[in-house]
């Protein structure tokens, strides 16, 4: 494949600019209508995976972004398609701007994930999975159904996706992420490294278990201190009182 040279890249990224505009645009006002679970969950997603990134650097999760990719012999020669959530691989900081534009950027998106909520129809998920399949040809994708706790993971294997079997843990495996996800208390939850990602309510609500065990650890020492300190004045009140006897 012959390198791009920057008037290459410029043109790519003006067409891409004009795509991204002209998709948005299109977008009906359902498009931008999330049900309360979706948006939850690509909270939790999101949440997770700036836990993740603190450890792994490389793994850089996009919400909402427009991928844009090449569709040579089709009379729109640029295809277009919008996953909930996308993770990117890649050594140095992702710039995509609006957009993330296959033409140009350095990797694919190991794993895209969609939530599906009977409440907010919000994409065409059958269509998607084709695309992600055929076109895209992403490794990972996960689907999620919030209303009845489905949970899919899909694996590119050759041609086809071929769903994911759950683990002994009863999660699904993403290694090439160091990642499993599964479902806990009604949501997708992530694992990094075998150990459950806490959210933020629950990191708060663990660092103020904490706090109260140190704060009562250092109300015990401040008590014995204080038992000790009349401990050793009475002993010094009782030798004082000795002393004057035996004088």
């Amino acid at each position: 494949m012959t390198p791009l040279t920057e008037a290459d890249r410029e043109q790519l990224r003006r067409e891409a600019d004009d795509l991204t505009q002209g998709y948005l645009r299109s977008l009906p006002i359902e498009h931008f209508m999330e049900s309360t679970a979706q948006s939850t969950q690509r909270k939790i997603t999101v949440e997770s995976f700036d836990l993740i990134a603190a450890a792994r650097p490389d793994i850089q999760c996009f919400s909402e972004l427009l991928v844009l990719y090449p569709r040579p012999g089709r009379r729109k020669n640029t295809g277009r398609v919008v996953p909930d959530n996308m993770v990117v691989v890649h050594p140095r900081s992702i710039e995509a701007d609006g957009n993330y534009d296959l033409r140009e950027q350095p990797t694919l998106p190991l794993l895209v994930i969609e939530y599906v909520s009977k409440h907010s129809q919000r994409k065409d998920n059958d269509e998607n999975y084709d695309l992600y399949e055929k076109e895209v040809r992403v490794p990972y994708y996960l689907l999620y159904y919030p209303d009845n706790d489905e949970l899919t993971l899909f694996r590119l294997t050759g041609t086809r996706y071929a769903s994911v079997a759950p683990n002994e843990a009863g999660r699904l495996d993403i290694p090439e992420l160091e990642v499993e996800v599964g479902l806990l208390d009604g949501w997708a939850r992530y694992w990094f490294r075998g150990e459950l990602l806490p959210l933020p309510a629950e990191w708060k609500a663990e660092m103020d278990a904490v706090r109260a065990e140190l704060a009562g650890e250092r109300s015990a020492r401040q008590a014995a201190e204080a038992r000790a300190d009349a401990a050793e004045a009475e002993i010094a009140r009782l030798r004082a009182l000795l002393a004057e006897r035996g004088a």
